[in-house]
């Protein structure tokens, strides 16, 4: 099979061809001719060859002079042209042979166990790289049966192609036929399959296979190992295991590096945990790391979570000042940061800026400032997210169902659920699937209506269309049962739920809790306690909340206190939802001095009492005939930028005409108007009410005529 005296001769006669093709024409020669021909007497063949080029592609091959050609490329060192012909000997039809033939080849011929090592760990990668699994496995058994060492670089190729196909069962499995071949095990190929397992969601596993590396092996985990642990660990979420990684790494002397501090920050950023978030942008200014730009888009989404966009766009000056260029995600985060801020002027600013620099707007950021105007609250707002859904379709970006859900919200939280309802349902014409998201929305809507047969409905057509109910979804349709005092079907909806393996949350028990408390069934309410505790979820604030007002609206205040000190025992922060019912509570019973007392406390904690809180303490004042302390705290709303809305005049207006002060009653009906706040037929019939209990019956007719001319509709009271 000596070949080399044959190569030089046809690489002469044809200087301009690759190697690869010399080697084809050297192996259409027979083996038993080979060993016969010379360069001299093999001459005139080579320029019979050369004019009748034509014939190099119909002759077949031979398999022993391709093996002839990688030995001698291997020889010279020439490893990548041996690769080549290997390649053709795996991929080509009419050239490929069962390994075993190959094997047996290199036997009969007496090549040197360090050649045939090569050729094999070579033959292996080019097997994986054809996808020729079994062939890979094929040799790597019989490599490990003749006792040759395989090559780490070569199992490397293995690992990363099942890493690369998903094929994560098959990628643990060959891993430790490495280990248990005695492989060399490198911290890279360590690193890829922990990489894997994390994908494939076996974290723990994973973290298993590290420390037994460690021990068996000797080989440590480098940072990048780390960040692969850190960044499953973030995103399962467990934030005690993503400590006990960070112990780790500084045990071991390894300092967090950017893509670090971007996984942790995305992280606790994500989950909530702002005051985490807070403390690692310290610790990178102490540590005066320098961030590149996903670090700082990062740095900007985790500001604009905690609501602190002037930091956000602070970080985004210092980047631009760095040289750093933003692109569309940085963009994006702090667009988003603007809208959770409700400043839209100034994410439109941001939006006309890339649209100037010709940077891509995605539908992600036009969803984004939709949901801002939505969330604003008007239906002027709800025109603006419109506007903005027209843009976004006039770029090429046809709205998804999370547009359709975003607006449909808006229109919802608005009261105008007829629209809300249209929007969702025109979805389908427009060839836009419903998601979960659209019908647990839609169920909502036919909850809020009363119209059960609808909700029920939409249920059943979700899972025709193979769309899965969620948590969410069942906890909609139970809450709706229980708000209109369908306390049957409410607990048929949670057998349902948990027959059909959504697990009730924190959210659904609050619903059951609510429900139980409109039904006075304050047994239920501590059983359903119980069982929340015993499947392991924790009541958070709305849970505590929904607990403090059923008590309070049965006026048993002293069991509200006592859910009060439990949840703050528990390390759970009360919100301004929380004491708003407590001091309403107070003021139900005319306990005004403790009504008082938690305002002082809310403003001692930093919770902003809003235009609710402040309401429900006129109507305390009011109702005990203390209207001027009333009217203090009504002023007292704006000076503090709490704007009052219907039901707040309405306690005012009704305190001035129950202590018979109409003429104030009417002024504050006229201010009421002056800035914009309709009055309802419960503020005409308060001072309509009034006039006619003084005998002023002229002036509560002139009300009632003003009252109808404006579209107002009295009731059976007026």
């Amino acid at each position: 099979m000596s070949i080399s005296k044959f190569y030089q001769p046809v690489k002469h006669f044809f200087p301009k061809k690759p190697n690869k093709e010399i080697a084809k024409l050297i192996s259409l020669f027979p083996p038993s001719q080979i060993s016969k021909l010379n360069p001299q007497s093999c001459s005139s063949f080579f320029k019979f060859k050369k004019k009748n080029q034509s014939l190099i592609t119909h002759q077949s091959p031979i398999l022993e002079n391709h093996i002839a050609l990688v030995l001698y490329f291997i020889k010279a060192r020439e490893f990548s042209e041996a690769k080549n012909i290997l390649h053709v000997v795996a991929a080509n039809d009419s050239m490929r042979k069962p390994f075993s033939e190959i094997a047996s080849l290199l036997s009969e011929n007496h090549v040197k166990h360090k050649v045939i090592r090569k050729v094999f760990n070579m033959l292996f990668s080019v097997y994986v790289d054809n996808v020729m699994f079994k062939e890979g496995l094929e040799v790597f058994e019989y490599m490990r049966s003749v006792g040759f060492e395989m090559d780490d670089r070569a199992c490397m190729v293995y690992l990363l192609s099942m890493r690369g196909r998903k094929r994560y069962d098959s990628m643990i499995e060959f891993f430790e036929m490495m280990v248990e071949c005695d492989v060399r095990i490198t911290v890279y190929s360590m690193t890829v399959v922990i990489d894997g397992l994390c994908k494939w969601g076996e974290v723990c596993k994973a973290r298993k296979l590290m420390d037994e590396i460690i021990v068996s092996k000797g080989v440590k985990p480098n940072g990048y190992t780390y960040n692969v642990l850190l960044h499953a660990y973030v995103q399962k979420p467990d934030f005690v295991a993503v400590k006990e990684i960070l112990r780790t790494m500084e045990k071991d002397g390894f300092d967090l590096n950017v893509t670090s501090y971007t996984l942790l920050i995305k992280g606790y950023s994500t989950f909530g945990d702002l005051e985490e978030v807070e403390r690692l942008f310290r610790e990178i200014e102490e540590k005066g790391i320098e961030p590149n730009i996903h670090l700082c888009t990062s740095m900007i989404s985790g500001y604009s979570k905690l609501g602190n966009v002037n930091k956000s766009f602070s970080v985004f000056d210092k980047m631009m000042e760095r040289g750093l260029v933003p692109d569309g995600h940085t963009y994006g985060a702090l667009i988003n940061g603007f809208c959770k801020a409700g400043l839209m002027q100034e994410a439109e600013v941001l939006l006309n800026w890339m649209q100037r620099k010709g940077i891509d707007i995605d539908r992600v950021i036009f969803n984004t400032m939709i949901d801002g105007y939505c969330k604003k609250g008007s239906m002027d707002n709800v025109d603006e997210a419109l506007r903005v859904q027209r843009i976004m379709e006039g770029k090429g970006h046809e709205p998804d169902a999370n547009t359709y859900n975003i607006i449909a919200t808006g229109l919802r939280k608005l009261d105008l659920h007829e629209e809300a309802k249209r929007l969702l349902l025109s979805m389908v014409d427009r060839g836009v699937v419903p998601n979960v998201l659209s019908y647990t929305t839609l169920i909502d809507i036919y909850c809020k209506q009363g119209n059960f047969v609808e909700a029920k409905r939409a249920l059943i057509e979700m899972e025709t269309k193979e769309i899965k109910p969620n948590t969410a979804t069942y906890t909609t349709l139970i809450d709706g049962y229980f708000k209109h005092g369908k306390f049957i079907d409410a607990k048929s909806a949670l057998s349902e739920m948990e027959t059909k393996g959504a697990k009730p949350n924190t959210t659904t028990y609050s619903a059951l809790i609510d429900g139980y408390c409109k039904q006075g069934d304050f047994d239920k309410v501590q059983s359903t306690l119980i069982e929340i505790e015993t499947n392991g979820v924790k009541p958070n604030t709305k849970t505590y909340t929904t607990l403090i007002d059923g008590y309070c609206k049965v006026r048993n205040i002293t069991k509200a206190e006592k859910v009060l000190i439990e949840m703050e025992t528990k390390g759970v922060k009360p919100n301004t939802v929380t004491y708003t019912c407590l001091l309403d509570g107070y003021c139900k019973v005319g306990n005004i001095a403790e009504a008082e007392e938690v305002l002082n406390k809310m403003e001692t904690k930093g919770v902003k009492p809003d235009t609710v809180t402040y309401t429900a303490l006129i109507n305390g004042y009011c109702k005990v005939g203390n209207i001027a302390k009333a009217n203090k705290v009504f002023i007292e709303t704006e000076t503090k930028g709490v704007k009052p809305n219907k039901i707040t005049y309405n306690a005012l207006i009704d305190g001035y005409c129950k202590v018979g002060n109409i003429a104030n009653a009417e002024k504050v009906l006229i201010e009421m108007e002056t800035k914009g706040v309709k009055p309802n037929t419960i503020t005409y019939n308060a001072v309509i009410y009034g006039y006619r209990k003084q005998g002023k019956f002229v002036e509560a007719q002139r009300l009632l005529r003003e009252m109808k001319t404006k579209g107002v509709k009295p009731n059976t009271r007026t």
